[in-house]
């Protein structure tokens, strides 16, 4: 299975454990597009809706597209009562959008899964003329808070931590957006902080998509090595998150 594809297989344990973003994020975003009733916004792959309220709620024409068929679901279940609000179970690369176009897309931590080129064409040519794409994603960072259980952690890792197919972190580069008729590229940080229990950990770590496809004998080693490290160390564990927004633009005049 697509590493982009696995977590259609955890749809409530993604929609519990998957980092949120921070408020201020969001108000940024919303007044750097001027996102409000009558603004036409596509998501892309939304997930559980991490990072679809704030937006949902400005009252703008919101539209998503999701690929994993319980996630869409998801979706519907949670927001399919707002008159506002527009999803298809589809694949951006493939999906026919029509004569669709919209002032803002949106990627929280999802763009990075399609090919460069499609990724950056397509929402370009979707973009109204003067629309925003923006793109977020999540920095954290353990080992400030408590850099003892970071090397337990570490630990666990260079010995159980085995998947079949490893992920390559960091292969896409959001600032080649300039290199496909974007604009006045921006990149701004906001900051927030989780704290997990070890179970609470364990059921995060879960999320993660070369975690989720990891298999036995290694799996129940990986999860009972983080477990144990976390309850050692007090039963705590504190993330210090470092929010990513890039906003960039489609010229006014195309």
């Amino acid at each position: 299975m697509e590493f982009r594809k696995v977590f259609d297989t955890i749809p409530d344990q993604f929609d519990k454990y998957r980092p949120r973003y921070s408020r201020e994020l969001f108000d940024a975003l919303i007044e750097y597009a001027d996102i409000c009733p009558g603004k036409e916004v596509l998501e892309l792959g939304p997930g559980t809706g991490q990072a679809t309220d704030p937006v949902l709620m400005t009252g703008c024409d919101y539209h998503a597209i999701e690929l994993g068929e319980h996630l869409f679901q998801k979706m519907k279940e949670k927001y399919g009562q707002y008159e506002n609000f527009n999803i298809v179970n589809d694949d951006f690369i493939t999906h026919d959008f029509g004569e669709e176009k919209f002032d803002l897309i949106y990627s929280a931590a999802t763009i990075q899964w399609i090919p460069e080129k499609t990724a950056f064409s397509k929402t370009f040519d979707l973009l109204k003329p003067g629309g925003t794409l923006a793109m977020m994603l999540t920095r954290s960072d353990y080992k400030t808070s408590d850099e003892e259980l970071f090397n337990k952690i570490q630990k666990v890792y260079d010995e159980y931590f085995k998947p079949e197919t490893e992920y390559e972190y960091g292969s896409f580069q959001y600032g080649n957006v300039v290199n496909y008729g974007y604009a006045d590229l921006e990149k701004r940080e906001f900051y927030g902080q989780r704290v997990f229990t070890a179970d609470e950990y364990v059921s995060f770590c879960g999320t993660h998509c070369d975690h989720i496809v990891l298999k036995e004998p290694y799996k129940t080693k990986f999860y009972e090595g983080i477990r144990k490290a976390v309850l050692e160390a007090g039963d705590r564990i504190v993330f210090n998150d470092t929010y990513v927004l890039y906003l960039t633009r489609k010229p006014g005049n195309i």
